[in-house]
C-alpha cells in the first residue's frame, strides 16, 4: 500500500477501511405482546428445566450484523424510504409521441364528409398556389445560425451545452435487474414469534328471549364438524341486566373487571367451511327438567299484557328464590349454532393454495400440494385478508332469533357433533328438537392487527392497555385441527379438565340431580386447594373450586363443562385433582342441607415426574379419603385399613379427559428423557434418578445420555419443533461442555453433532415446513440468526456420587439486562443453563483472565492432540495438573469444524447437503467469539489457530468436490449442487469479514480450480462459478478488496511481484500500450483485482462459449455484471465524481470483452419487427412494415444494419454465434454506457485515436445497437409490455436502489423489508423466483392494479433513461469526431456516425435529446459538408429524410432545430456542387415517402416549417447574389404541391379503398419520376401490410422491383439481371405497367434520378427478397419460387453463397408448406360491388370487384360498406340492395346512395381449365367472375322446377387480382340464362360431382359420405333427385330442340345412381357394427331410388340414334348457349 498517492488513500478509507472489522454482535429484546412478559408465578424454586425454558423465551436474541448497514452519513435523497421520491427529482421529458396522443382524440370528433369523393378521377382542380406558403408565420428562427464560428468553438459550445442538467446516476433510472438471479439477496429469516392463527373479533352484543324472568349465561366457542373436534376453548360472557346481576350477589363475593368482557378474538389456524360458532346458554338450577323449565319462554308472551304479566311477575319471584338458594349451581338451557362458512369463503380457499405458498415459501417448484398440505403453516398465520377471509368480510352484524332446547341425554360432545352435522346437512334439527324463541345479537370482523385493551387467555393485559377501559377483549386460546411447526416463544402453562360421564345408576336412590365439584390441590387438607382456576364471567379472575352443571333427575349425566387451570410451575407429587360428586336437592326441605355427598374421585398431577394428560376413567370412592391417598393413582390404591369403600367396587365409573397447552412440558417422551439427563448433570442430583419408568444409576448415566440423544430425532416432529430452540441449544451445550461422569471423563460432541444433523435433516425434508429461495429450512435459519448463541463452558462439572465434589456457586449473568428485570430476582439467582457468553461487559476478572489465558494457549493448543479436551483440575484425573493450561476450554468453533471435518457416511453427508446451516453456525460463533476476544484490533491472522484453518480448507475442498460430484449426476441432483454451491459462496462472503482476507482469496481459488478440474460441461461450469462470483462480489468492500483504486493513470504498480516498479518508464508509445491494455483483460489485471478478474473471466468465457444451454448462463454473467455496476452507481460512497472516475476506470476490460461480443448481440432491427407482429394493434403494426427502412437496407446488403455491415464482418471470423436476448443485450449495454459515462472523457480520447479503424467501427456498431436498445417506448406500451417486466419495474427498483444504497452490497436490507407479511410494498413477495408459476393469477391482475399515477412515473423515469442512454451514445460520438478528427479514415467513420445519428433521428426522442443531437449534426454538417455530399449518399438520404420528418414535430423547438439543420445542408450542399439537385431530390423522395407512411404526419406543421426555411433562404446575405434563393424557392412549392396530395389522402384516411386509388393515383402520376413512384408503391406496400393484406404489398414491391429492372436494363447490360418489366410476368401479369414507354422519360445519368438506394442490384434483390417474404406471409408460395428465379442468378454472379443457403432454405420451406398446406389455403373471397346514385359522385354507377380476407361472409362487407358510407352520408340516406337482379335507375331515390353487393366466383373457360390444375392456378391470376341469379317469366326469383330459369353473368376486371389494390374496376358484363331443364342438369351435376369426391376422398370421411349419401338416397330426401327425374324424364319432350337436354339429364340420373351404388358400398365398409341398421336403411333406400329411376333412365330418343354428324351439327347452337362447359370438365374429371 506504501506507493498509493494520497487521494487513492483517502478513496481507500472512504470506502471503509480494511482494518475494520464489519461485523457487530448485537442484543435486540424480544418484542414482547404482553405489557409484562409471560413468568411462573413468583417465589418459586423452579426445576432446572422449566427455568431454562422461560429463560430461553424471555432472554433478548443475538444478532451478528453487518457494521456496514446505513451508515448516517448518506446523503440527502438517498435517505432510506425517499428513495421511492426518487421520481419527483427528475425533469419531465417530452416526447412528441405523447403530446400528439394528447390531441388526437378532439380531433377526430365531428363528423366526416367525403366531400372530395368526386375528384378521383382526375388531377383535382386546386393547385399549389391555393396554398401561398407566404401567406403563413414562420416559425422563430435559431439566432446565429448564419454566422461564422469555427468548427472547434461550435464543438465546444456544444458539449458544455449537452453537459448541462444531466442525471448523476443512470442505474437510478434503469429497471432493476431481475431478481431471478439476484441470488446474492440472503433472506433475512422471520423472527421467531407467537403463533397466530386467522383472527376474528366476536362482539356479544345482547341476548333477549320472550319473557325475561331470570339470569342467564351465554358461552361460546369454535367446533369443527368435519374434523369432530372442539377448536377453542370457551368464552364464558354474562348479557344479565343490573337486576338479574342482583340475584345472585350472595353468590359473587368479587367480580374482576378481567370477568366483565363481551368481546373475544378468536385464532383459527386451518379455515374451513365446516366450522361453527356454537352458543351455549346455561341458567341457575331450578327445581324440574330442561324442557318445564323452557316451557314458559315457548308459551308466553311479554307482549300479551293482562294475565301473561302476572304469570311473568310469578315466575320473576320464583326465579329470585331459586338464585338465592341454588344461585352457585347451573343447568343447561338452550343451544345455537352459527355456521362460519361464509367467513372463512370457500371460494377463497382455493386460492389460500397459493396464498399459503407464498407465505411459506416453498422451493420444491412444481408441486403443487393439497389445500391441507398447504395450510400447515410453519412460519406464521396468515392474515385474514391473504386469505380471503378480510376480502369480503367486513363488519358483519348476526342475529339468532331461536335457540334448540338442550336436551338432557344428549349433552355431551359427541352429540353436538351428530347434531352439527345433522344441522349442516338440512337444518332439519327443527322437527326434532324444541326451539325457544329468543334474540342474540353478535357482531364478528376481522380482528385487527393491535387490539386495545385485550387480554391473552392467561389474562396477561397487551399492548396497548389504557388504564380507564373497563370492559376488556380476551384473546381466545385455539385448539388447532392439526400440528402448527412453529417453536414456542412464550412461556405457557394451562391444563384444561373436561369430565365427561358419570355412571350412577345402581347407586343408592339418593343419587339424582347430580354436580361435580373440582379443585386443584397442592396437598390433602381442605385449606389446601390452590386458586389456579379461571373464572368465568361476572365473578373473580381465579377460583379455588368449580362445579358442572346439573341435568335433573339423571342419575349417569353427561357433562359438557371445560375447566381451565392455571398449572403452577413447580409440580409435586401433591398435587392432584380432586372431584367431588354431590347430589343437589332443589326443593326446599325443613333442616336439610343443600349438597348431600356422594362420593370423591382424584387424579395425581405427576406421573414418574411426567405431567398426566389424557381420557381416563376412574373409579368413585363413597367414604372420605384415607391419608395419602394422592401418592398414588385412584385406580391403584394400595389395600387400606380400615378398606375404602369403592362404588361398582371399584371400577371405573366416571369419564375424564386431561389436556395440557404447555411450553414447559414436553409431553414426548424422547425430549422428556433427553432434558432430564441433561439437567441430572448440570445440578446436584442423587442417583439413581428416576427417568420416565426407568431408575438410571449413575454408572449408566454416561449410556443412558448418549442413548437418548441418539432418539432425539425419532421423537414427533411436532414436540421437536415446538423445544427446538433448547433442545438445539443444549446439544451445542454438551459438544462443548467438558464432562466427568462417576470419575470417567465423558464426551458427547460428535453424538450431539450427529443428533444436530440428523434433526437438520428432518426438518428440511418435513413437507410441512417451508424453506426460503436458497432452499434454507425457515426454522433453523431464524434459530441461528436470532436464538444461537455460544454454549456458555462451566467449570468442570463432576459427578460422582460424593458430595464433596460439590463445584462453586457461581453467580450467573444473563447476556443483556433490560428481560432480565422482569424476571423474579430468585430466577436470576438460579443456576439457568443458558447459552450466553461468559458476561460481556468484561466486569468480572475471572472472565479477563479466562479470555488472556486463551490467548496464550494458542501455541499450547497446536501441540495437543485433537482430542485431548478433557477437563482439568480434577483429582479424578491423575496427572490433569501437569496440564498447560489453567483453563481448559473447547471453542464452538474449532469442535464444530473438527466435527464437520471427521464426520462419515450419511452423517458426512447430510452435514454437505445442508451446509448452509453448519456455515451460518460457524460464522456466528466466530463473531461471537471475535466480540469477545478482548483485543478488538489484533491481527487476523491469529485470531483463529491453525488447525482451525486447516478444517475450514478441508471442509471448503470437501463441500467443492461434493458439488463437482453432484454435477457430474443426473440433472435431477444439479438444485442441491446450486443450493450447496450458493451456501458455499455466503459462507466464504462471511469469512472475508472475520478471517485473513489472503487465507480466503486462497480459498476462493482453490474452489475455480478444482470445478474447473472435475467439470467437463462448461455452461454448468460457469454458471455455478458465476453465482459463487456474484456472492462473493456483493460485499460490502468489494471494492477495496479488489484493491480499485491501484490502476490511477500513474504506470499500474501492484502489491504483485508480478509487475516491477520500473516499468512505469513514461514514453509515450509505451502510454499509447498501456492506454490500450486497460480497456483489456490482461493477466496483471487479473493478478491485481482478483475477484473483479474472476468475474471478467467467468463473462468472457460465457460469451464465447458455444455449448447447449449457454444462454441462461449468459444471461448471468452479463446480470451479475449488471448487478455490481448497478450498486457502485447508487453507493452514497461513491458518489464523488473522482470516485466514479476510479471505479469506470477500474471496469474498463469490460469494454474490451463487449467489443468482442459484438456479433451476438440482439439485433434490435428485427426483434422489433418480431415484437410487434405479435401484440397485433394497428399502431404497433408499424413496425411490422415490410419496407421497415432498416430492414430494406440491411437486406440491400447496405453498410446500415451491423449484422451485415461490410466491415464488420469481415472483421469477424465465420463462426455461429450463440445471440445474447433482448434483456440480456439491454443490462450488457447499460453496462458499456455506464463505463462511457463516468470514464475520464480524455482518456477515452486518446484510446480511441490510437485504435485500428476496425475497432472504431466495432464502437460505432456497438453505439448503433445501443440507440434502439434504450428506445422511448412510450407510457400508452407500458400496458402492452409483459405483466412481468412491470412487475420487475415497480417499487422493486426503488427498494433495491435502497438497499445498494445502504452500502450494504445489494444484501441483508432488502431482505429484511421483503420478509413476508411487509406491506408497503404489495405485490413484491409473489415475484420471488422459487414461487414464479404459483403467481401467475397475480402477475395477470398486475397491471390492472396499476395507477395512473405509477403508469406516468414510469413513463417519467423511461423517458429520463432514454434521454441520459442517447445523450453518452451522444458524447462517445464527439469523441470519436474529436479523436478521429486527427485521423485519415474519417470518411469510413463519417458513415459509421451518421448511421448511429440517423438512427437516433428515427426512434421516439425527447426534445432535450434532439436539441442536442441537431446541434452535433449541424458541426458535422460544417465540418464535413463535402465529404457528406460525395461520398456518403445514402445516408444523406436518410439523413433528409429524418430532419424532414422532424420538421412536420407538433414540437415548437423540435421543428425550429430540424429547419435550421435543414437549411444548413441545403446550403452546405450548394456550396459544395453550386447546384444542389441531389439534396433536392433526397429531399422530394424524402416527402413522398413521409406523407404516405407517417401516420402522425402533420402536414400544417410541415407547411410552417418550409415557410420557415423560405425565411431563412431569404434572410441569408451572403447568398443573396446567387441562384441559390430562387432554387430554394422552387423546391419549396414542389414540396407544397405533394404536401396537397396528402391532405387528399387525409380525407379517405377512414376509406381504405379509396385511399389506395388515390395513393396508386398518385403513384401513377409519377411515372416520370422513378424514384418517386418506387416511393410511392412503397407506400402502398406499408398500407397493405398494416391492414395484414400481405399478397397485395408484395405485389407492390414486385412493381417496384419491375420499376428497378427498367432502369438497371437501361444502365448495364448483365445477362443475370432481368430485361426489364417483362421478365416479371410469371409473378404477374399487371407488371407490364412499369415497363418505360416514351423517351421524354428521364435518362437515368442525370444528377440526382435514379439515386437511391433501391436502383442498384442489392436494391433490386431487396426488393424481390422481401417481396417473397411477404407472399409467403400471405400464403402465395408458388409465387415465392417464381421470385427467387429472379433473385438466384444475381446471388450466384455476386457469389454470395451464404445468402444463397438462406434463399435455398426459404424455397425448401415455401415448397414443404405447398406439399403440407395445399387446401388448406384461404386465398380471397370477392364481391362485386356497385355505386348507384348521385351522392357518389365520379363512383355512381361504378362496378368493382372486392377482394376480402378468405372467410369475408356477405353480411360483414355489406355490414362494414353500409356503416362507413352511413357515416359519410348519414345512415338514414344509404341502402344496401338485397339481390343481384340488374338496378333500375329510374327506381330509385335520387337522395339516397345505393350499393348492391354480390358475391362472386373465380370463372374460367373450359380450354383454361387445362392449364389451371392446382388449388392456388384457381385462385391466382384471376380476371373473370361469375355469379348467379334465379328467377321465373313470371319475375318471382323462385318457382316450380319446371319455371326455374337462372341467368349467369361473367365479369371482367381491368387487371389481374391478386393486385396493387384490392378493389379493380369490372370493364365487361356477359350473361347467359338457361332453362329450367339446363338448370336441373347442372344441379345433378353437381350432385354426382359432390359424391365422387365423397367416395374418392383419401382417407375416406365416412361423416362426408353419408351426409352426401342421405342428401341423395335418404327416404326423405327421395323427391329431391326423383322429383326431378319426374318432372323432366317422364316423357320424351315434345320440342325436338330439347332431346339433347333430355339427353343429358338422362345420363346425368345414369351416372348418379351409379355413384349411390358405390357410395352405398364403400360406406358398408367403413361402417362399426352400430350401423348396421343404419346400412341396411341407407341400402332399402337406394334400392327404392334405382328401381323408380330405371324406366326413365333406360327410356333412349330414337332419333338421337341416328349417324352422329349430322345431329352434332344441327344441335350446335344451344350447347353453344349452354354455359355449364365449367361442371363437365369438373364432372369428368371427378368420375
Amino acid at each position: 500500500m506504501t506507493h498509493l498517492n494520497s487521494l487513492d488513500v483517502q478513496l481507500a478509507q472512504e470506502l471503509g477501511d480494511f482494518t475494520d472489522d464489519d461485523l457487530d454482535v448485537v442484543f435486540t429484546p424480544k418484542e414482547c405482546r404482553t405489557l409484562q412478559p409471560s413468568l411462573p408465578e413468583e417465589g418459586v424454586e423452579l426445576d432446572p428445566h422449566v427455568r431454562d425454558c422461560v429463560q430461553t423465551y424471555i432472554r433478548e436474541w443475538l444478532i451478528v450484523n453487518r457494521k456496514n448497514q446505513g451508515s448516517p452519513e448518506i446523503c440527502g435523497f438517498k435517505k432510506t424510504g425517499s428513495r421511492k421520491d426518487f421520481h419527483k427529482t427528475l425533469p419531465k421529458q417530452t416526447f412528441e409521441s405523447e403530446t400528439l396522443e394528447c390531441s388526437e382524440p378532439a380531433a377526430q370528433a365531428g363528423p366526416r364528409h367525403l366531400n372530395v369523393l368526386c375528384d378521383v378521377s382526375g388531377k383535382g382542380p386546386v393547385t399549389a398556389c391555393d396554398f401561398d406558403l407566404r401567406s403563413l408565420q414562420p416559425d422563430k428562427r435559431l439566432e446565429n445560425l448564419l454566422q461564422q464560428v469555427s468548427a472547434e468553438d461550435f464543438e465546444k459550445q456544444n458539449e458544455e451545452a449537452r453537459r448541462t442538467n444531466r442525471q448523476a446516476e443512470l442505474f437510478a433510472l434503469y429497471p432493476s435487474v431481475d431478481e431471478e438471479d439476484a441470488v446474492e439477496i440472503r433472506p433475512v429469516p422471520e423472527c421467531p414469534k407467537e403463533h397466530l392463527g386467522n383472527r376474528i373479533l366476536v362482539k356479544l352484543l345482547t341476548l333477549k328471549f320472550e319473557i325475561e324472568i331470570e339470569p342467564l349465561f351465554a358461552s361460546i366457542a369454535l367446533y369443527d364438524v368435519k374434523e369432530r373436534k372442539k377448536i377453542s376453548e370457551n368464552f364464558h360472557c354474562d348479557l344479565n341486566s343490573d337486576q338479574f346481576k342482583g340475584f345472585l350477589r350472595a353468590h359473587t363475593p368479587s367480580v374482576a373487571a378481567s370477568s366483565q368482557a363481551r368481546s373475544a378474538v378468536f385464532s383459527v389456524t386451518y379455515p374451513s367451511s365446516d366450522i361453527y360458532l356454537v352458543v351455549k346458554i346455561e341458567k341457575v338450577l331450578q327445581q324440574g327438567e330442561i324442557g318445564d323449565c323452557a316451557e314458559p319462554y315457548m308459551i308466553i308472551k311479554e307482549s300479551d299484557g293482562g294475565k301473561s304479566k302476572e304469570k311473568i311477575e310469578k315466575l320473576k319471584l320464583q326465579a329470585e328464590s331459586f338464585c338465592q338458594r341454588l344461585g352457585k349451581y347451573r343447568m343447561p338451557f338452550a343451544w345455537a349454532p352459527i355456521s362460519l362458512s361464509s367467513f372463512f369463503n370457500v371460494s377463497t380457499l382455493e386460492r389460500e393454495v397459493t396464498d399459503v405458498d407464498s407465505v411459506v415459501g416453498r422451493s420444491s417448484v412444481g408441486e403443487r400440494r393439497t389445500l391441507a398440505q398447504s395450510r400447515r403453516l410453519s412460519e406464521r398465520a396468515l392474515s385474514l385478508e391473504e386469505n380471503g377471509v378480510g376480502s369480503n368480510f367486513k363488519t358483519s352484524t348476526l342475529s339468532v332469533s331461536s335457540f334448540f332446547k338442550q336436551e338432557g341425554d344428549r349433552l355431551s360432545d359427541e352429540d353436538l357433533f351428530k347434531f352439527l352435522a345433522d344441522y349442516k346437512r338440512s337444518s332439519s334439527l327443527q322437527r326434532r328438537v324444541k326451539s325457544i324463541p329468543g334474540l342474540l345479537r353478535l357482531e364478528i370482523s376481522t380482528a385487527p392487527e393491535i387490539i386495545n385493551c385485550c387480554l391473552t387467555p392467561e389474562m396477561l393485559p397487551m399492548k396497548p392497555f389504557p388504564e380507564n377501559r373497563t370492559r376488556p377483549h380476551k384473546e381466545i386460546l385455539e385448539f388447532p385441527t392439526r400440528e402448527v411447526y412453529v417453536p414456542h416463544t412464550v412461556y405457557r402453562n394451562l391444563l384444561y379438565v373436561y369430565p365427561q360421564r358419570l355412571n350412577f345408576v345402581n347407586k343408592l336412590a339418593s343419587a339424582r340431580n347430580i354436580t361435580i365439584k373440582i379443585q386443584f390441590m397442592c396437598g390433602e387438607d381442605a385449606s389446601n386447594a390452590m386458586p389456579v382456576i379461571f373464572g368465568k364471567s361476572n365473578g373473580p379472575e381465579f377460583l379455588q373450586e368449580v362445579y358442572t352443571a346439573v341435568t335433573y333427575h339423571n342419575k349417569s349425566p353427561d357433562f359438557y363443562e371445560e375447566v381451565k387451570i392455571k398449572l403452577p410451575a413447580k409440580l409435586t407429587v401433591n398435587h392432584h385433582l380432586l372431584f367431588t360428586f354431590y347430589h343437589i336437592s332443589c326443593q326446599q326441605k325443613q333442616g336439610s342441607s343443600v349438597e348431600s355427598l356422594l362420593g370423591y374421585s382424584w387424579l395425581p398431577i405427576l406421573l414418574n415426574e411426567r405431567l398426566q394428560t389424557g381420557s381416563y376413567c376412574l373409579p368413585v370412592a363413597l367414604e372420605k379419603l384415607p391419608p395419602n391417598y394422592s401418592m398414588h393413582s385412584a385406580e391403584k390404591v394400595p389395600l387400606q385399613n380400615p378398606p375404602i369403600k369403592w362404588a361398582e367396587g371399584h371400577k371405573g365409573v366416571f369419564n375424564i379427559e386431561v389436556q395440557a397447552v404447555s411450553s414447559v412440558h414436553t409431553q414426548d417422551n424422547h425430549l422428556e428423557k433427553f432434558f432430564t439427563l441433561c439437567h441430572s448433570l448440570e445440578s446436584q442430583v442423587t442417583f439413581p434418578i428416576r427417568v420416565l419408568d426407568q431408575k438410571i444409576s449413575e454408572t449408566a448415566l454416561e449410556h443412558e445420555l448418549k442413548l437418548s440423544i441418539i432418539c432425539l430425532n425419532s421423537s414427533r416432529l411436532e414436540p421437536l419443533v415446538l423445544f427446538l430452540h433448547l433442545v438445539l441449544d443444549k446439544l451445542f451445550q454438551l459438544s462443548v461442555q467438558p464432562m466427568v461422569i462417576a470419575g470417567q471423563t465423558a464426551n458427547f460432541s460428535q453424538f450431539a453433532f450427529e443428533s444436530v444433523v440428523a434433526i437438520a435433516n428432518s426438518l428440511h425434508n418435513s413437507k410441512d415446513l417451508s424453506k426460503d429461495q436458497h432452499g434454507r429450512n425457515c426454522l433453523l435459519a431464524s434459530y441461528v440468526h436470532y436464538v444461537f448463541r455460544l454454549p456458555e463452558v462451566q467449570r468442570d462439572v463432576p459427578k460422582s456420587g460424593a458430595p464433596t465434589a460439590l463445584p462453586d456457586p457461581r453467580s450467573y449473568h444473563t447476556y443483556g439486562r433490560t428481560s432480565a428485570a422482569a424476571v423474579s430476582s430468585k430466577l436470576l439467582q438460579a443456576r439457568v443453563m443458558s447459552s450466553s457468553n461468559p458476561d460481556l461487559a468484561g466486569t468480572h476478572s475471572a472472565a479477563d483472565e479466562e479470555v488472556k489465558n486463551i490467548m496464550s494457549s494458542k501455541i499450547a493448543d497446536r501441540n495437543c492432540s485433537r482430542m485431548s479436551y478433557y477437563c482439568s483440575g480434577n483429582s479424578d484425573v491423575p496427572g490433569s495438573t501437569a496440564a498447560p493450561r489453567p483453563a481448559s476450554k473447547k471453542h464452538f468453533h474449532e469442535e464444530l469444524a473438527l466435527q464437520m471435518v471427521v464426520s462419515t457416511g450419511m452423517v458426512r453427508e447430510t452435514v454437505f447437503k445442508y451446509a448452509w446451516f453448519f456455515f451460518e453456525l460457524l460464522v456466528k460463533s466466530m463473531a461471537q467469539h471475535v466480540h469477545n476476544m478482548d483485543e478488538r484490533d489484533s491481527f487476523r491472522r491469529t485470531r483463529f489457530s491453525d488447525r482451525f484453518m486447516d478444517d475450514i480448507t478441508t471442509i471448503v475442498n470437501v463441500v467443492t468436490s461434493e458439488i463437482a460430484a453432484l454435477l457430474v449426476k443426473a440433472q435431477k441432483e444439479n438444485e442441491q449442487a446450486e443450493k450447496m454451491n450458493i451456501s458455499l459462496a455466503f459462507f466464504l462472503y462471511d469469512l472475508l469479514s472475520l478471517m485473513d482476507r489472503g487465507f480466503v482469496f486462497n480459498l476462493i481459488r482453490h474452489y475455480c480450480n478444482q470445478l474447473s478440474a472435475k467439470l467437463n460441461n462448461l455452461p454448468t461450469l460457469i454458471s455455478m462459478r458465476l453465482e459463487f462470483l456474484r456472492i462473493l462480489c456483493s460485499h460490502e468492500h468489494y471494492l477495496n478488496l479488489n484493491l480499485f483504486f491501484m490502476n490511477a493513470d500513474a504506470a499500474p504498480t501492484s502489491p504483485c511481484p508480478s509487475i516491477s516498479s520500473q516499468n512505469s518508464s513514461s514514453c509515450s508509445s509505451f502510454q499509447d500500450q498501456k492506454i490500450a491494455s486497460m480497456f483489456d483483460l490482461t493477466s496483471e489485471y487479473r493478478q491485481q483485482h482478483f475477484l473483479t478478474g474472476l468475474l471478467f473471466t467467468e463473462l468472457a468465457a460465457a460469451l464465447d462459449a458455444e455449448a447447449e444451454g449457454i444462454s441462461k448462463v449468459q444471461r448471468k454473467a452479463v446480470s451479475a455484471i449488471h448487478s455490481l455496476l448497478s450498486s457502485h452507481d447508487l453507493d452514497p460512497r461513491c458518489v464523488k465524481p473522482e470516485v466514479k472516475v476510479k471505479i469506470a476506470a477500474f471496469y474498463l476490460p469490460l469494454v474490451g470483452i463487449i467489443l468482442d461480443a459484438l456479433p451476438q448481440l440482439c439485433d434490435f432491427t428485427v426483434a422489433d419487427t418480431r415484437r410487434y407482429r405479435t401484440s397485433g394493434s394497428d399502431e404497433e403494426q408499424e413496425g411490422a412494415g415490410a419496407i421497415n427502412q432498416n430492414v430494406a437496407l440491411a437486406i440491400a446488403g447496405n453498410n446500415f444494419n451491423l449484422k451485415t455491415s461490410g466491415i464488420v464482418l469481415s472483421s469477424l471470423p465465420y463462426k455461429q454465434y450463440n445471440m445474447l436476448n433482448a434483456d440480456t443485450t439491454r443490462n450488457l449495454m447499460i453496462c458499456f454506457l455506464w463505463i462511457m459515462k463516468n470514464a475520464d472523457q480524455s482518456l477515452i480520447r486518446k484510446w480511441i485515436a490510437d485504435l485500428p479503424s476496425m475497432q472504431l467501427n466495432r464502437i460505432l456498431d456497438l453505439l448503433f445497437i445501443c440507440v434502439l436498445c434504450f428506445e422511448y417506448k412510450g407510457k400508452q406500451s407500458s400496458d402492452k409490455v409483459s405483466t412481468q417486466v412491470l412487475q420487475k419495474s415497480r417499487d422493486v427498483k426503488a427498494r433495491l436502489e435502497e438497499a445498494l444504497l445502504r452500502g450494504e452490497g445489494a444484501r441483508g436490507e432488502m431482505m429484511r423489508r421483503r420478509a413476508p407479511g411487509n406491506d408497503r410494498f404489495p405485490g413484491l413477495n409473489e415475484n420471488l423466483r422459487w414461487k414464479k408459476e404459483q403467481t401467475h393469477w397475480r402477475q395477470a391482475n398486475e397491471k390492472l392494479d396499476k395507477t395512473k399515477a405509477e403508469l406516468d412515473q414510469e413513463a417519467l423515469i423511461s423517458g429520463n433513461l432514454a434521454t441520459e442512454a442517447h445523450l453518452i451514445i451522444l458524447d462517445m460520438q464527439e469523441n470519436i469526431i474529436q479523436a478521429s478528427s486527427a485521423l485519415d479514415c474519417k470518411d469510413s467513420l463519417l458513415g459509421g456516425v451518421l448511421r448511429v445519428l440517423v438512427n437516433s433521428l428515427n426512434c421516439d426522442q425527447s426534445t432535450t435529446y434532439l436539441t442536442h443531437c441537431f446541434a452535433t449534426l449541424r458541426a458535422l454538417i460544417a465540418k464535413f459538408g463535402d465529404l457528406l455530399f460525395e461520398e456518403e449518399v445514402e445516408q444523406c438520404f436518410d439523413l433528409c429524410h429524418q430532419v424532414l420528418h422532424h420538421c412536420s414535430s407538433s414540437m415548437d423547438v423540435t421543428r425550429s432545430q430540424a429547419c435550421a439543420t435543414l437549411y444548413l445542408l441545403m446550403r452546405f450542399s450548394f456550396g459544395a456542387t453550386s447546384n444542389f439537385a441531389r439534396v433536392k431530390m433526397q429531399v422530394t423522395m424524402s416527402l413522398a415517402s413521409l406523407v404516405g407512411r407517417a401516420p402522425d404526419f402533420n402536414e400544417e406543421h410541415l407547411r410552417r416549417s418550409l415557410r420557415t426555411i423560405l425565411a431563412y433562404s431569404e434572410e441569408d446575405t451572403a447568398m443573396q447574389m446567387t441562384p441559390f434563393p430562387t432554387q430554394v424557392e422552387e423546391l419549396l412549392c414542389n414540396l407544397n404541391s405533394i404536401l396537397y396530395d396528402t391532405v387528399k389522402m387525409r380525407e379517405f384516411q377512414e376509406d381504405p379503398e379509396m385511399l389506395m386509388d388515390l395513393m396508386y393515383r398518385i403513384a401513377k402520376s409519377y411515372q416520370a419520376s422513378p424514384d418517386l413512384r418506387l416511393t410511392w408503391l412503397q407506400n402502398m406496400a406499408e398500407k397493405h401490410t398494416k391492414k395484414k393484406c400481405y399478397t397485395e404489398a408484395a405485389m407492390c414491391l414486385v412493381h417496384a422491383a419491375a420499376l428497378v429492372a427498367e432502369y438497371l436494363s437501361m444502365l448495364e447490360d448483365h445477362s443475370y439481371l432481368p430485361v426489364g418489366s417483362v421478365s416479371f410476368q410469371n409473378i404477374s401479369s399487371n407488371v407490364l405497367e412499369e415497363s418505360v414507354v416514351s423517351d421524354d422519360t428521364l435518362s437515368p445519368d442525370e444528377d440526382g434520378v435514379c439515386a437511391g438506394q433501391y436502383f442498384t442490384e442489392s436494391g433490386l434483390v431487396g426488393l424481390l427478397e422481401q417481396a417473397a417474404e411477404l407472399f409467403s406471409t400471405g400464403g402465395l408460395y408458388e409465387t415465392v419460387n417464381e421470385v427467387y428465379k429472379l433473385v438466384i442468378p444475381i446471388l450466384e454472379a455476386h457469389r454470395e453463397f451464404r445468402k444463397l443457403t438462406l434463399t435455398h432454405s426459404k424455397l425448401q420451406r415455401a415448397f414443404d408448406s405447398i406439399v403440407n398446406k395445399d387446401h388448406k389455403r384461404m386465398f380471397g373471397t370477392y364481391f362485386r360491388v356497385g355505386f348507384f346514385g348521385s351522392k357518389f359522385g365520379d363512383l355512381d354507377e361504378q362496378e368493382f370487384v372486392y377482394k376480402e380476407p378468405a372467410i369475408t361472409k356477405l353480411p360483414e362487407i355489406s355490414h362494414r360498406l353500409e356503416a362507413f358510407y352511413g357515416q359519410c352520408f348519414g345512415a338514414e340516406f344509404v341502402e344496401v340492395i338485397k339481390d343481384s337482379t340488374p338496378v333500375d335507375k329510374t327506381k330509385l331515390d335520387p337522395n339516397k346512395a345505393y350499393i348492391q353487393i354480390t358475391f362472386v366466383e373465380p370463372y374460367f373457360d373450359e380450354y383454361e381449365m387445362k392449364d389451371r390444375v392446382t388449388y392456388f392456378e384457381k385462385n391466382f391470376d384471376l380476371r373473370r367472375f361469375m355469379y348467379t341469379t334465379p328467377f321465373t317469366l313470371e319475375g318471382r326469383p323462385r318457382g316450380e322446377l319446371h319455371e326455374q330459369y337462372r341467368r349467369n353473368t361473367v365479369l371482367t376486371t381491368m387487371h389481374a387480382f391478386p393486385y396493387i389494390k384490392t378493389r379493380i374496376s369490372v370493364i365487361q358484363k356477359e350473361e347467359f340464362v338457361l332453362t329450367p331443364i339446363e338448370v336441373a342438369i347442372e344441379d345433378m351435376k353437381k350432385k354426382t360431382l359432390q359424391l365422387a369426391v365423397a367416395i374418392n376422398q383419401e382417407p375416406p370421411d365416412p361423416k362426408m359420405l353419408q351426409m352426401v349419401l342421405q342428401g341423395s338416397v335418404g327416404a326423405t330426401v327421395n323427391q329431391g333427385p326423383l322429383e326431378v327425374a319426374q318432372v323432366f324424364l317422364a316423357e320424351i319432350p315434345a320440342d325436338p330442340k330439347l332431346y339433347r337436354h333430355h339427353n343429358k339429364l338422362r345420363l346425368c340420373f345414369k351416372e348418379f345412381i351409379m355413384r349411390c351404388g358405390e357410395a352405398v358400398e364403400k360406406n358398408k365398409r367403413l361402417i362399426t357394427a352400430d350401423q348396421r341398421e343404419y346400412q341396411q336403411e341407407l341400402r332399402k333406400n337406394y334400392n327404392k331410388l334405382k328401381e323408380n329411376l330405371r324406366p326413365m333412365i333406360e327410356r333412349k330418343i330414337p332419333e338421337l340414334y341416328k349417324p352422329i354428324f349430322r345431329v352434332e351439327s344441327q344441335k350446335r347452337d344451344s350447347f353453344h348457349r349452354s354455359s355449364f362447359r365449367k361442371c363437365e370438365t369438373q364432372l369428368s374429371q371427378g368420375s
